[in-house]
């Protein structure tokens, strides 16, 4: 499968995350989903950037936008990197 580019139609793919399984893209059908990325869980800049989408997640539902993140780690480490935002 190759990298899909902008305008392009998404990938069918099934993944797993902290909320359950979800499918792409008919989990996002009838609304607008911004797909962001980071490279590793724990790591300053992605700590920083995923707090601040966190921090803006009502602004984008009140634009009926959901947010969905994504990396090459386990759910379980998104789990506990979460855990260890919410005790910083």
């Amino acid at each position: 499968m190759s990298m899909p580019m902008l305008g392009e139609k998404f990938p069918q793919i099934e993944v797993q995350t902290t909320h359950g399984p979800m499918k792409f893209p008919d989990d996002c059908q009838g609304k607008w989903t911004v797909l962001f990325s980071h490279p590793a869980d724990f790591t300053p800049v992605c700590t920083t950037e995923f707090v601040s989408f966190q921090k803006h997640k009502a602004d984008f539902e009140a634009l009926g936008c959901e947010l969905v993140g994504m990396s090459v780690d386990q759910v379980f480490s998104h789990i506990k990197w979460v855990e260890w935002i919410k005790e910083k």
